[in-house]
């Protein structure tokens, strides 16, 4: 892997611990979105990355086989999408639309009314149903506005820019901005407004 395409992968790897784990659907969005841009090949190349024949969407697997995933999905992606962050962006958005079809994004979709406030609110808390690791905080800077902070999450910030541009979008907000900055290996904080 080249420079920044890597994100220090090996050490997000490192600091996993087998009860960090995340649900296939994510798995799937990846998959899904590689076969699609790139064809079926391409996307049994990211199952064949994390050491997977077929997934589960509700199934639990090892955070570090979707960083293995991501990895050479962000590879194949990159000819067609530009870039590295302009990848992992995408496969963010990506993971949003298969979160939000799911039995836990629906009940998320409920509680927030379409109400960009607490969607983000309950978006903090639902990431307990999709992943067992990090925690994440909504700090409100204005009526539409917002940081989102991460803690202990193994996915780069442009993965995360893709994820809260996805929901706020998926809830009727206009004029999304969001401006993610990683503040060491597995913290980052994102700059919400809309």
């Amino acid at each position: 892997m080249e420079g920044s395409a890597a994100w220090h992968l090996v050490e997000r790897c490192r600091a996993a611990t087998p009860r960090d784990v995340a649900r296939g659907m994510f798995f799937q969005g990846v998959v899904g979105v590689v076969g699609f841009l790139q064809g079926e090949a391409a996307g049994a190349q990211c199952l064949e990355a994390a050491g997977l024949h077929a997934l589960n969407p509700g199934e639990l697997y090892p955070v570090t086989r979707f960083l293995k995933m991501a990895a050479r999905a962000t590879r194949l992606l990159r000819p067609q999408l530009g870039d590295w962050d302009q990848s992992l962006h995408y496969i963010g958005t990506q993971a949003t639309v298969d979160f939000l079809a799911s039995m836990f994004g629906r009940e998320l979709m409920q509680m927030s009314r379409r109400d960009p406030r607490r969607l983000l609110q309950h978006l903090a808390d639902g990431y307990q149903t999709a992943v067992s690791y990090g925690e994440r905080t909504v700090l409100w800077t204005g009526e539409r506005s917002a940081r989102f902070v991460m803690r202990r999450d193994f996915m780069p910030a442009p993965y995360h820019e893709g994820v809260l541009l996805g929901a706020l979008e998926a809830v009727g907000a206009q004029d999304v901005r969001v401006h993610g900055r990683q503040l060491s290996l597995l913290d980052s904080e994102y700059d919400v407004s809309w």
